[in-house]
């Protein structure tokens, strides 16, 4: 049993139906309904009445209601004091799939530390289901990851958008692949690949892209960070979001470079994303205000740089 099934059925008996919940929790319904279906299955009761015309609390949730705002107004308690007794010094856990490191996530660290001198912020390298994890066993305060364009997004969680981009081909400037106004799957094919690992989106992007045909020669690493670092010696070339390379430090002294991806129009987004819950400490809100703030003048700064 999960806290958040029990405020999914709370927000059910709130708004009067399982669709109006969805809308009000941003799920899509048959997902609220699977979350619901999985508390159903261990109680034993069906706590949903489920009609053609929709889904209401049942007579059996009605009776179950009064322990169920128990249980959440007790962790609500849970968390005030929590708060308060944590409120100079608590820790503030990111999770982080290493993507746009180090020209959005550094700055944005570097403010917060600024107005909240004795709050320690802890950043943790992982993957997008290990953040997801993290988020919902408490693991995790926020978590950046990434999608492409369509992808679905995971129930119980609220998700916010912070970068769109689109997938290019970072390379040195004395790689042939410089030469080329955009490059294409194909002269991707003739250069050693740095690729991501497994379980990452872009590892997923290049998969498709190449549709099973194989480069020259490929290494496997995680995070972009690393990635970037092995095409500025010299190793390969990486596909990565624009997002994550102009503006880094590397990109900036003229080290790495991208070029355009021809016949792609995929779209690569970062978003930050938080366990549905009512209680959010203040540390975790300002840093989550932070990271949209200036995540909106990097996107506005890259893409003026992007069109120079």
């Amino acid at each position: 049993m999960r806290i958040e099934q029990l405020e999914y059925i709370a927000a059910v008996t709130r708004f009067g139906s399982l669709r109006r919940a969805a809308e009000e929790l941003h799920l899509s319904q048959p997902a609220l309904s699977e979350t619901v279906r999985n508390l159903e299955r261990e109680l034993g009761v069906d706590v949903l009445e489920r009609k053609r015309s929709g889904a209401k609390i049942s007579d059996e949730g009605r009776e179950l209601l009064p322990h169920i705002m128990s249980v959440l107004d007790s962790v609500d308690r849970l968390r005030g004091a929590a708060g308060d007794q944590h409120r100079i010094s608590r820790m503030v856990r990111l999770g982080t799939v290493n993507t746009a490191t180090v020209p959005l996530v550094i700055p944005t660290v570097r403010e917060f530390r600024a107005a909240h001198p004795v709050t320690q912020v802890e950043l943790v390298g992982a993957q997008q289901a290990d953040i997801h994890r993290g988020l919902l066993d408490g693991a995790f305060d926020l978590g950046l990851v990434n999608y492409l364009r369509g992808d679905d997004m995971p129930p119980g969680f609220e998700t916010t958008e912070l970068l769109c981009g689109r997938p290019v081909v970072c390379v040195r400037p004395d790689s042939p692949l410089a030469a080329l106004d955009a490059v294409d799957a194909d002269h991707l094919l003739t250069e050693p690949l740095v690729v991501m690992r497994s379980g990452y989106v872009m590892h997923r992007f290049v998969h498709r892209l190449l549709r099973g045909r194989t480069p020259s020669f490929s290494y496997s690493t995680d995070g972009a960070e690393m990635g970037k670092l092995m095409v500025a010696e010299g190793l390969g070339a990486t596909v990565l979001p624009d997002f994550s390379v102009v503006g880094d430090p590397l990109e900036r002294r003229g080290v790495i470079t991208v070029r355009p991806l021809a016949g792609t129009a995929t779209d690569v987004l970062l978003v930050l994303q938080r366990r549905h819950s009512g209680s959010v400490p203040r540390a975790v809100r300002d840093l989550h205000e932070l990271f949209v703030r200036n995540a909106q003048a990097y996107g506005a700064s890259s893409r003026r740089l992007s069109e120079e």
